[in-house]
């Protein structure tokens, strides 16, 4: 897994928000807190934290699809030399499992293939069914992926014109059970307002961008404990979809202005209220990839704090994907920076080092 060489990380460790050690050793890429009997020691220096999460994004995808594998090492190494080292893939048609085998490369939890109704999504990433189909997918990509199953919630009903739900409540029940019953954890996408209650009362896990939160919900996802990743580098685009969408989805464009316009108050009202926020891109759409920092920085334009917004990807992140952060023993994903961003989260946009699996990235 690593080179071979021991790694003497030193300067300011952060093992957690207010837990910072003064130096970590990596043996075998692995960390270690115990010094090691060695005279073969390459040194790195600087504030650091463990391997930042994008609990959103999609590597072997882009507008169109699934990419190739060429393309798809470009996105993976893109978010890797943003220090982006653990990925919850939030769906995707391409096969990436030969990427599990590259230790220069960030951790993957995939959630399969996103499940849609027929034609309310975007051509070629979905399974496209109806409801009577969704418990049998369901258990098809609970099987398939690491731990989660992703959900299209709502997406434009060309019949009405706007955002609309894409299931009735019996059927996200039946397959939110079906998912728990095979250990797996359930993920939607929502831009609107309409789904979220049902979603949440059927059992769901996460939302994904959470846009139609409204006073009435919000409290609910607190009681239930269920996250969200606001994705709100991807919420910027709603205005030029909008105004792409407008001449022949008139409700739709509005609809979609309204969810931008009050996009950070309704995260920072869900963070209030106690809403577990994690960082999300959505990057492998139509979005570049490595944008975790900017993500960050939106989550503190938003009223976050910079400690909270850095947990969102970081030490919280891991946490809630089950994953281990800086810790004896652990595999050795970390990023190095020269100032804490913990004062300054604009400081992880130029990590100084990126150290995957005990390896210093060139």
């Amino acid at each position: 897994m690593s080179d071979g060489v021991v790694l003497h990380v030193k300067g300011r460790v952060l093992v957690g928000p207010e837990e910072v050690r003064d130096e970590l050793w990596v043996v075998g890429g692995r960390i270690t807190f115990q010094r090691p009997v060695t005279a073969d020691v390459r040194t790195v220096d600087g504030w650091v934290l463990p391997g930042l999460v994008d609990a959103h994004c999609h590597v072997g995808l882009d507008a169109h699809g699934a990419v190739d594998e060429v393309t798809s090492e470009k996105q993976a190494l893109t978010d890797r030399d943003a220090g982006t080292l653990l990925i919850r893939d939030a769906g995707s048609p391409a096969d990436t499992r030969w990427i599990d085998e590259r230790d220069d490369l960030p951790k993957i939890i995939r959630a399969g293939r996103h499940i849609a109704r027929t034609r309310r999504y975007i051509r070629n990433y979905a399974h496209e069914i109806e409801p009577e189909d969704l418990v049998a997918y369901v258990s098809r990509e609970a099987r398939r992926g690491d731990g989660w199953v992703k959900l299209v919630g709502d997406w434009l009903d060309r019949e009405h014109g706007d955002l609309g739900a894409c299931w009735p409540r019996e059927a996200v029940e039946a397959a939110i059970t079906e998912a728990h019953r095979l250990g797996a954890r359930v993920t939607a996408h929502c831009f609107a307002e309409e789904s979220l209650r049902d979603l949440v009362e059927a059992g769901i896990d996460c939302i994904e961008h959470a846009t139609g939160l409204t006073e009435e919900t919000i409290p609910l996802f607190a009681e239930r404990g269920v996250a969200i990743v606001p994705t709100l580098v991807n919420i910027a685009t709603f205005p030029k979809l909008a105004e792409g969408g407008e001449g022949k989805f008139p409700r739709w464009a509005a609809h979609m202005r309204r969810l931008h316009e009050r996009r950070y108050d309704t995260v920072r009202s869900a963070y209030d209220a106690g809403v577990p926020v994690f960082v999300g891109t959505d990057a492998g759409g139509s979005l570049p990839h490595g944008l975790v920092a900017a993500e960050v920085a939106e989550l503190v334009k938003a009223g976050i704090p910079v400690v909270e917004a850095l947990s969102a990807t970081a030490w919280g992140a891991r946490s809630w994907l089950g994953r281990p952060g800086l810790e004896e023993g652990a595999p050795a994903d970390l990023v190095v920076y020269e100032a804490d961003p913990r004062a300054d989260a604009a400081v992880l946009a130029a990590p100084r080092r990126v150290v995957v699996n005990g390896r210093v990235m060139a």
